[in-house]
């Protein structure tokens, strides 16, 4: 029985041996001929910055204060008493886009940089020109003269590239030049948590992406350049299995725009977004969680004088559905100024468009907190209000404050599970305005125990909407 039971297992392993040496290694893809096509128009950008010196004491080495008698005991001879700008260096990788000498990186790459060297794999070396960048996309044009035609890439289009598909990585990780990584495509128009880069579409992957990659080409198998290697997502610093990588069609258009005109115009407008969970989908009556909720209008901008207003839900944007919140920046910012569009969106349950002209997005200084003090009483939400007017009138006209009740206490109850906070402006109840304080009381006292309605806050200048159960 024991001889019988081992012969048995020799001839699974025997079995799934055979099976294995049956693979053909062709099935397998191999990268070495897209490698050393692609290799010579692959560079290193070599960095240097001019920093201020870190020694905040004119040069001395001394823990005391100037003029001190024990100063002198930690002073040398021969130390320089008000040092220069220390220089540093740092890189990362790049790839050539023209025979003239155009070169792609990333902006963070080459920020705040004095000098900015390329180097080719043939050991050439080449000051670069800083043609133009930009930080929201974080990409940066470079040029480069050379007395004869330089290899260069050809920018694929990134729109074909599909979840599963095979790409490639070269670049300079750790300063190990010219280093080569595959990985497949992971995810696509994906944003990254805590980051500031919601005008990018980022393709995701596995493939080893490290620090000195960023810049850097991405390939189809085609050799053909899809992306341009930006982050990684890490809690040590190090590869973890994701990398971000921005879609080269969308990185072209930044590209064209800096050639031609040295900066970079993106579509605006003008509102805040917040995700649709599904306590707020079914508080909307919107059926499956979708879109972006507009939490707040900006005043006189596109999406005001097209007569958007707090509480639509934009469902599609030029054509583009929205699914997640997130989408309704990557489809807007992409839109040249002053294009015209229509809008689907969600209002009183019903579905509606509206044209809009798309504005120019500038740059807006962040908002400051609005601070309120406490009061004593409570109502049926458990939380203490008072008119606006106790909010000085500048801070009402920098946040475009015109309605609405000030919180200025919340006790544990309905409010505070809402995540409602001192200071916040509500502003409309179950999509009631609130013009008064009269308003606020008729309308709380109308709301149904265990009903669960929206209600709008404007918290730090920023429109939201929170989802407010009342209990039962």
């Amino acid at each position: 029985m024991l001889r019988r039971s081992l012969n048995l297992i020799f001839f699974l392993i025997s079995s799934t041996a055979f099976s294995f040496s049956g693979i053909d290694s062709k099935d397998l893809p191999n990268f070495s001929s897209l490698a050393e096509y692609t290799s010579p128009a692959v560079v290193n950008v070599s960095v240097v910055k001019t920093i201020p010196s870190r020694n905040g004491m004119n040069g001395s080495r001394s823990p005391f204060p100037p003029g001190s008698p024990f100063e002198d005991f930690f002073n040398f001879p021969f130390e320089e008493r008000n040092p220069p700008e220390r220089k540093i260096q740092s890189g990362g990788s790049g790839f050539i886009i023209s025979s003239d000498g155009y070169v792609l990186t990333n902006h963070h790459v080459i920020e705040d940089a004095s000098e900015i060297t390329i180097s080719l794999n043939d050991r050439r070396e080449f000051k670069a020109k800083l043609i133009g960048s930009d930080k929201k996309a974080d990409v940066a044009v470079l040029k480069i003269d050379s007395e004869k035609d330089l290899p260069f890439l050809i920018l694929g289009n990134s729109d074909e590239v599909k979840v599963g598909d095979w790409v490639v990585a070269i670049g300079s990780p750790y300063r190990l030049n010219f280093s080569v990584t595959a990985g497949i495509v992971s995810a696509k128009t994906r944003s990254v948590p805590g980051r500031e880069t919601s005008y990018i579409p980022f393709i995701q992957s596995d493939v080893a992406i490290n620090p000195g990659n960023s810049g850097g080409p991405l390939f189809n198998m085609n050799g053909d350049v899809v992306g341009i290697n930006a982050m990684i997502y890490s809690g040590s610093g190090g590869y973890m299995g994701i990398s971000f990588t921005i879609p080269m069609n969308y990185a072209k258009e930044i590209v064209d725009q800096i050639i031609e005109t040295g900066v970079v115009a993106r579509g605006w407008l003008g509102v805040s977004v917040q995700e649709i969970t599904k306590d707020l989908a079914d508080s909307f009556q919107l059926g499956t969680p979708r879109g972006a909720l507009i939490g707040s209008v900006i005043k006189d901008s596109p999406a005001e004088k097209a007569g958007f207003k707090n509480g639509d839900v934009i469902l599609e944007f030029d054509g583009k559905k929205i699914v997640y919140s997130g989408d309704l920046p990557l489809i807007v910012g992409r839109i040249k100024p002053d294009a015209k569009v229509q809008a689907l969106i969600f209002r009183d349950k019903k579905e509606k468009i509206i044209s809009v002209k798309v504005g120019q997005l500038e740059e807006i200084d962040p908002n400051q907190p609005i601070i309120a003090e406490k009061s004593k009483k409570r109502n049926k939400l458990e939380i203490v209000v008072s008119s606006i007017d106790e909010i000085s009138s500048e801070d009402q006209e920098r946040f475009n404050i015109t309605n609405g009740v000030l919180v200025k206490e919340v006790y544990p109850g309905p409010a505070q599970e809402a995540g409602i906070q001192v200071g916040d402006i509500i502003t409309s109840i179950a999509q009631k305005e609130i013009k008064s304080l009269n308003d606020y009381r008729k309308i709380v006292s109308f709301l149904k125990n265990g009903s669960s309605v929206p209600v709008r806050i404007i918290r730090n200048g920023n429109g939201t909407f929170l989802t407010l159960k009342i209990q039962k």
